[in-house]
């Protein structure tokens, strides 16, 4: 029985670990020939290697337009045209106005926010080309609504879910896709590094459904997105957070 994404060529970013392994794994086992691009050399290469020939490691800087280039190059050549794009990599800075080094803020806008953009550029004539495609820019609950400590951090996730809908507009006519995925608190070792277990605990406190998420809660959503299943959906943005964004606070 063929998978959900047979046939379907995916780049995803910051793949090698955490929510993006969870993505590359999940697009490999419904049939997509899978991109893993990621600054992370010696695991982005064993995620490869333990997946086989369905997934090939290359190391990509998103912030830089001719590493853009080039991947999307050899992903078309090694694997056939690019149809799906999960611009997954992104950082996490947690910091208040008055005490955040601007090069915090300089690094969030090159990773979480250029880099989707310049994705989205890179993609876009091989998809136009080939008669669509789907691409899928992580925001984050912080891209819905303001939390103290996030305001650079939040004003890229902002940015995301903005840049989404004006290249849903831009693209639809080409019948490629663009929606945002606003995940909550997800256990990687990107949230980790702030608090550890401690801050899990803490998290899954604050979430209706009582748990943080995990990578595999999140990466059915990016096969759904990535699947012509999703071919009416567009210039979405989609929670996934379990419950967090469903309420609102008097005060903070």
């Amino acid at each position: 029985m063929a998978g959900r994404l047979a046939g379907k060529v995916a780049i995803v970013t910051g793949g090698a670990m955490g929510q993006g392994a969870g993505i590359v794994r999940a697009y490999v086992a419904e049939g997509a020939k899978v991109a893993i691009a990621d600054v992370a050399k010696q695991e982005g290469q064993a995620l490869a290697d333990e997946l086989g020939d369905s997934a090939h490691f290359t190391h990509h800087d998103v912030s830089d337009e001719a590493s853009w280039t080039a991947l999307v190059e050899d992903t078309n050549q090694r694997f056939g045209p690019v149809s799906i794009l999960a611009n997954n990599a992104g950082i996490l800075r947690f910091g208040e106005i008055e005490r955040q080094d601007v090069s915090d803020l300089e690094l969030l806008f090159r990773v979480n926010q250029l880099g989707p953009f310049l994705g989205m550029r890179a993609v876009a004539r091989t998809m136009r080309k080939n008669g669509g495609g789907s691409i899928i820019n992580a925001s984050s609950t912080e891209g819905l609504g303001g939390m103290s400590g996030t305001v650079a951090y939040g004003a890229t996730k902002f940015a995301v879910r903005g840049m989404t809908k004006g290249a849903a507009h831009e693209l639809g006519k080409h019948n490629i896709r663009v929606n945002s995925v606003h995940p909550g608190m997800i256990d990687t070792p990107m949230t980790r590094v702030h608090g550890g277990d401690a801050a899990m605990e803490y998290g899954a406190s604050k979430v209706p459904l009582r748990r943080v998420g995990t990578p595999d809660d999140v990466a059915p959503l990016y096969v759904f997105l990535g699947s012509d299943e999703a071919s009416y959906i567009n210039g979405a943005e989609i929670a996934i957070d379990g419950g967090v964004t469903a309420t609102h606070a008097f005060g903070g």
